[in-house]
């Protein structure tokens, strides 16, 4: 678990760094060189501004489409994390188990819970690091759609009056600019916390930890970050609540309650 929340902060990390080392003040082009501008970048702003155009310009429901599609075309791999947790979920009374035989915290004693752990986890065919895939799956697509949004003119239009260019609204605020009333991040974290409680495997310190240091990191960046990225994260947090429901049903993160009495001395 440890291993995860750095995961998560050495991603998050990545996210600050990689967002400054292109130029975000060029906008886009199909022209535009490379290998991230033309890939990445200007196929998410061209799909944007298409369906922006056939919806009478509104880029807000483009977003909302455009998130819609991106979660489908991960869904595959989503899926597959959400059935790992639940396997994961399932093997929890058996670790803990081999955390009581394993108690001693010398470093043979240890290394023998690792071996048995990971001989549980061959043994049902469960991947402890699935749930990781998806995330760095998600990271150039979300870093890409944060330069599409940034650079693209009729979402982010240029400073200069001059050069022409409204900044374009959705509902309440303007989507090149960050929430002024801190509903859409506040939303956003909300969203967040249900869908990791819904995921959530057990109850122990590091994973509660997990489960509120998420919402409030994606809260921070909703602050700070365009309107339109906000946006993205909460219809993507509202689809995996719902992705999630249908799959694992409503109980889940109830699951766990019944299971210790599976445990003790007892096990078949």
């Amino acid at each position: 678990m440890a291993r995860k929340i750095s995961l998560l902060l050495l991603l998050a990390g990545s996210v600050l760094l990689l967002t400054g080392c292109f130029n975000i003040n060029e906008p886009i082009r199909a022209e535009s060189d490379g290998i991230w501008d033309p890939y990445f970048v200007y196929p998410l702003s061209w799909l944007m501004t298409t369906i922006a155009e056939a919806l009478g310009n509104s880029y807000g429901l483009a977003i909302i489409i455009v998130t819609i599609l991106l979660r489908i075309l991960i869904l595959p791999l989503m899926i597959k994390q959400t059935k790992s947790t639940k396997a994961m979920q399932a093997l929890q009374p058996e670790m803990q188990k081999l955390r009581e035989k394993y108690s001693a915290k010398d470093q043979q004693t240890q290394q023998k819970l690792q071996q048995e752990t990971m001989a549980l986890f061959q043994q049902h065919n469960v991947n402890p690091l699935a749930g990781c895939l998806p995330i760095f799956i998600q990271m150039p697509i979300l870093i890409g759609f944060y330069h599409a949004i940034i650079r693209t003119p009729e979402i982010n239009p240029p400073i200069d009056p001059a050069a022409g260019g409204v900044p374009q609204t959705f509902l309440w605020f303007e989507l090149s600019s960050a929430d002024p009333y801190y509903i859409l991040p506040l939303i956003a974290g909300a969203t967040t916390y249900i869908q990791q409680k819904m995921m959530m495997v057990t109850d122990n310190p590091q994973m509660k930890m997990m489960l509120y240091l998420m919402p409030i990191m994606i809260m921070a960046f909703a602050a700070f970050f365009p309107s339109a990225l906000a946006l993205y994260w909460v219809i993507g947090n509202l689809f995996m609540i719902v992705q999630t429901y249908f799959i694992t049903g409503p109980n889940v993160g109830k699951d766990k309650e019944p299971q210790p009495k599976t445990g003790g001395a007892k096990n078949k």
